[in-house]
This record gives structure tokens, sequence and C-alpha cells, in this order.
């Protein structure tokens, strides 16, 4: 599930050359011989080989992009990615809300308690569920780093070790969004090493940089021969002077967007280089079902810039899906696996083709006792049924695809 950028030009060689060097140097004597000299010749062909081959099949599957996908430094440079898709007629995408991973709160307990075995948290069908998807992404709600100190009279501040970033990778997680409201909560130094900590575990992440510009460069895919942008930003605190640190031209932060002048160059920018955009925003009144008046006005202003799908997070609670000038908006989704509290969650997946949106589907899930479950059955239709029931005109079937 990890994502790769530009691996197919650079792990494989790795590899190759480390096999080499181990059968000529490091293999006991014998092995100089010629025919382990000849078998050497022949691992490093045949590496090369399936190297150039896998290249190969990836800029044939994505030729529309195959000037893109032939230069690492633009990739990198615009934080591109590309991936394998597990079926060659469809790209899958699954968001969920927050999580948490700090040691010192309940949701972590039973995880330590059990030598750190993540599925003490989340269910291991919930897992299968995040690894089936082509990206997966959910929303970071903590820096990862032992510096820093806790900002002072703010009443929750999350931190986790750097050694935690490992659980997204057990779960799948390609990608996460630092657009949010406790990515700063250990102050700069910490928020510097978050970013460090996602970077060397291979994860991708929005809605945070090092300076404005790469705070607000949506991550991109390129898969199935369809470009994907995703662009997160973050309204909370909706103060002039927050907590949480928003970027600027010369200082890290997060990409804030209470006034969404930003955001909405960004969404209008991603619109003109991208087969589908997706907008993934901290909005909302916590704990709070209904939706408010910035979040309604955000989302008319976004879907006109560009977007083609809106996702949200930070109420804690579940909240509408509802279609905004033609774009489909999942308002909350709640947290994933934050805290101790009995709460209604889930999951939305999305398939991709070249034509755009095929399907969307919600999944029901229930975090309870520190625990985030999938649900089957009866909750599985209680949770469908009330969000039918304060999502006005979409409809939500029995397996959870929307329609509208």
């Amino acid at each position: 599930m990890k994502p790769f950028l530009l691996t197919f030009f650079s792990v494989t060689a790795l590899g190759i050359a480390g096999l080499a060097a181990y059968l000529w140097v490091v293999a006991p004597a014998e092995s100089a011989s010629n025919s382990h000299f000849q078998l050497t010749k022949e691992v490093v062909e045949r590496g090369r080989e399936a190297e150039e081959t896998q290249i190969e099949e990836i800029l044939t599957v994505n030729d529309k992009y195959a000037d893109i996908l032939s230069d690492p430094d633009y990739m990198v440079a615009n934080n591109i990615y590309t991936k394998d898709a597990a079926d060659p007629d469809e790209v899958t995408i699954a968001f969920a809300g927050d999580i948490l991973f700090d040691d010192h709160y309940a949701v972590m307990a039973r995880v330590m308690q059990n030598g750190g075995d993540i599925t003490y948290g989340i269910d291991p069908a919930l897992i299968d569920e995040m690894q089936s998807a082509d990206v997966m992404m959910l929303n970071n709600e903590f820096p990862y780093s032992d510096r820093g100190e806790p900002l002072a009279d703010k009443q929750f501040t999350f931190r986790a070790p750097v050694s935690s970033v490992g659980y997204l990778n057990e779960l799948g997680v390609d990608l996460v969004s630092l657009a949010n409201n406790h990515a700063y909560d250990y102050g700069e130094t910490a928020f510097l090493d978050t970013m460090t900590a996602l970077e060397d575990a291979g994860i991708a992440y929005a809605g945070a940089g090092r300076d404005l510009a790469q705070a607000r460069r949506p991550v991109c895919y390129i898969i199935n021969n369809i470009k994907i942008a995703i662009v997160s930003a973050t309204q909370i605190e909706r103060l002039d002077h927050p907590d949480t640190k928003g970027a600027t031209d010369e200082t890290p932060g997060v990409f804030r967007c209470w006034d969404g002048a930003n955001l909405l160059e960004t969404v209008r920018e991603a619109a003109q280089d991208n087969d589908f955009v997706i907008a993934y925003l901290h909005w909302g009144t916590e704990n709070e079902e209904e939706i408010d008046w910035a979040q309604e006005k955000q989302a008319a202003e976004v879907a006109a810039a560009g977007a083609d799908l809106i996702i949200g997070d930070h109420p804690h609670c579940l909240q509408q899906i509802a279609v905004v000038d033609g774009v489909p908006v999942v308002y909350s989704l709640g947290n994933f696996w934050f805290n101790s509290k009995t709460i209604d969650t889930g999951m939305v997946k999305i398939a991709l083709d070249e034509n755009g949106l095929k399907s969307c589907q919600f999944i029901p899930c229930l975090q309870s006792g520190s625990r985030t479950t999938l649900l089957q059955g009866e909750e599985k239709k209680r949770v469908l049924d009330h969000l039918q029931s304060i999502s006005g005109s979409v409809r939500i079937d029995a397996d959870g695809y929307v329609t509208w």
C-alpha cells in the first residue's frame, strides 16, 4: 500500500546492486569462482530486465503522462506519486477522519497493553478494507516527535513518538492530512519533526509545509492514466492569531483556509492540471451534527473553483452527505480512531475511471472503548439509516453507495 515516488527508478537498482555485492564480496571465498561470477551476472541482468519491464509497464499504462513519469525531478518538486491499481479499469481512494497515536491518552491503552499491536485499536477487517484501496488517506491529528513543549493555555495537546509512524504503514495509509488544529501542538520543532518522520516512512502528507508554497501544494497521483490532485486545508482555529500556526512565505505551518482565497486559487490551479480534484477540509463545529454557515459557504466556493469531491473532518461526529452544484460533499467523517467515546464513524471509498467518479460508498464503523470496528448487519443498517435521514436529497443504499 505504500506510495512510491519513482521507486521504479531506484529501489530495484539498489536491490540488485546489494545482492550482487553480497554474492561477490560477502559470500564465502568459493563464491568468487567463475560459476558464481556467472550467477551474479545473470542475477544482475535479470534484475535489469525486470526493472526495465516494470518501467515500461508503468509508462504504457499511463502513456498520457509518460513525460511526467519519465522526469523524477519534476515529480519530486510537484508532489507527484504513482502506484499500480488493483483493477486496471478503475482507481479506488478511501478516506477516514481523525486518528491519534498519543500513548498518554486512552485511545492507545489497549494497543500498548498488547505489545503495540494495532489490531487491538482497529479491527483487522477494517484494516483489510483500508489496505484494499489504491490510495488510503486520513487525518493525522498530532505531531510525531519527542521534542518541543506543549502550547501554553491549550486545553488538549497531543504528541506521539516518531516510531509510531510505522502504524500508518501497517494500516495501509498512503497519505495523511496535517491541516488540522493539533499538528502544531508542541511548537515548530515538533511540527518539523513530523514532516521528516512521514517522509522517512514513505507517507505523503498534504496541508502543511516548511513554507506556504509547500503547505498549499497538492499531493498528486498518476494511476491508470488518471491524474488525481488532493488539496488539504484547515479553517480551525477560526481566529486571526491561532495557536496552530499557518504557513507563510518564510515560516512553516499548516495551510489555513479561514480566509479562503489561497485555497480557492490552489483548487483552480489543480483543476487545470489534473483530471480529478479532491479537497480534504478541516472545518465545522465540534460535536455538532448540523453543518455550520462557514462549511456551507466554503463548500460552494470550493465546488465553483473546480473541486470534483469535498471531504470534511473535525466535528468528531458524522454530518450530512450533500451535493453542491453537482459536487458531492461529505461534510464530516467524524472520528476514526481518536478517543474512548462510543460514536458512529466510517470511511468513504470512491472509484474513478477516465470519465470521472464511478461510485461513492460510505462504509459504516463504530468507535467504542478505544477501538474502531467495521459494522455489519443491523448496526450497519442503523448507521446508514441515520446518515440517510440527515442527508436530504442524496440516496444511500443498503451497501452504503451514495447516488444523487
